[in-house]
């Protein structure tokens, strides 16, 4: 059996961030995705676009996200695969696999993480469901990047789950595309739809309780994104909910697209491209960390001194009871810091988590769950990872300033 120096489990953006930045820093890395390629929501659930991470300092219009982010957002240029942020996740998915394969990360696609061996503090193995069978692998530290908090899940290490007070989650939506659409002519009726949708909502004849439409251009012309389905007061990590919530949510896709199609306008040629291959989980687990970072934190934009990544993009919070959603938009030049504590699970020597299941509140979450961003906390985890094992030292010892330098130095802004 192969022993790597690291092993991350979940191939979304943090995922990915984690595996580039720690293989560059000379690590045996293996990263392990559950699906056929990379890029997590973004490529399986169709959840573009890149939402906003950057304000003005100085007069400057600052990104907040640099780094391993920013190589990909300009690889996606390069390829006339980026509009108005959104992109496509076609392109994403080949980019991806060229950078894990050009920096030497090792990976495996098809693999379930099904199990994890513990010794005392530290995670020796994990057992992995694929096609062979059950395969285990050992490292000497790994990454939690599954957005469910899988890994620190399985190997029985405390979480949160949604709201502190009653547990419930964000909803869960079922991203779909429509083709054949006359944009100039949709947009142009866009008002009315909307005002219409409500009074249909008001009449029974709308299911779903997300308060309007919300739809993107996507990169090609006459393809639109919706993210309009809501699911709520299910349980994400539930196998039984998450299934029912399927159902619900293809039952409002095509709710929806009939709405639209019969009060619309530029619908006439249309017809339903796509749904994504999974519904999007916004909020699931979380794992209590050495520091929780909450939400009362970021409005006051906190600053740390073990800072890993900065955030400023508004505190989206979709209403996990029904219609409605709340929001914190941050001024010009605010933001706040993550620090690398919230990356580090309770009572472990050799785990660390990136993405959205870091340690922190239902309000923080809303806010630091963006790509941008949880790329940005994926590449710190994979800096951090490095300077442990050259420092032969637990994930909880790692030198704060060395990462914020290596972060830095590889094209992070952290003031």
């Amino acid at each position: 059996m192969t022993k790597y120096d690291l092993i991350v489990v979940g191939g979304g953006f943090s995922g990915v961030c984690a595996s580039l930045a720690a293989s560059r820093q000379g690590l045996k890395t293996l990263l392990i995705e559950r699906s056929n390629c990379l890029g997590g929501t973004a490529s399986g659930g169709l959840v573009i676009p890149f939402m906003p991470n950057e304000t003005k300092i100085n007069g400057k219009i600052t990104s907040l996200s640099g780094g391993i982010f920013k190589e990909i957002h300009k690889e996606l240029e390069k390829r006339s695969a980026l509009r108005y942020e959104s992109f496509s996740e076609e392109d994403l998915k080949l980019i991806l696999n060229r950078k894990v394969k050009e920096s030497g990360v090792e990976v495996l696609y098809h693999g379930t993480l099904s199990s994890v061996n513990k010794n005392g503090a530290k995670i020796s193995s994990i057992s992995v469901l694929t096609i062979e069978g059950t395969l285990e692998f050992e490292a000497e530290y790994f990454i939690d990047a599954t957005g469910n908090a899988q890994l620190a899940y399985l190997a029985n290490l405390p979480f949160n789950l949604g709201r502190y007070e009653d547990n419930l989650c964000q909803p869960m939506t079922l991203s779909f595309r429509v083709g054949g659409v006359n944009e100039k002519s949709f947009f142009d009726g866009f008002e009315t739809l909307n005002q219409q949708y409500k009074i249909s909502q008001s009449k029974g004849e709308i299911s779903n309780p997300r308060e309007n439409i919300l739809v993107f251009k996507t990169p090609r012309e006459g393809i639109l994104h919706f993210n309009s389905t809501r699911v709520v007061r299910k349980n994400p990590t539930s196998a039984h909910e998450l299934t029912e919530a399927e159902f619900i949510a293809r039952e409002q896709v095509f709710e929806l697209y009939d709405f639209m199609k019969k009060h619309g306008k530029g619908l006439e040629n249309s017809y339903v491209l796509s749904t994504g291959l999974e519904i999007g989980i916004r909020e699931s687990r979380k794992i209590v960390g050495e520091y929780t970072l909450t939400q009362k934190e970021c409005v006051e934009c906190k600053k740390f001194d073990d800072k890993i990544a900065l955030c400023n993009y508004d505190i989206d919070i979709h209403n996990p009871e029904g219609t409605g959603t709340s929001h914190h938009y941050f001024k010009d030049g605010e933001y706040y810091e993550i620090p690398y504590r919230c990356l580090i699970p309770k009572d472990t020597d050799n785990i660390l988590a990136v993405g959205r299941c870091i340690s922190c509140d239902h309000g923080a979450q809303a806010s630091l769950r963006i790509m941008p961003v949880v790329a940005t906390i994926g590449e710190a985890g994979g800096y951090a990872i490095s300077i442990a094992k050259k420092a032969g030292t637990s994930t909880k010892n790692v030198d704060t300033k060395k990462l914020q330098e290596l972060l830095i130095q590889g094209g992070m802004f952290l003031e």
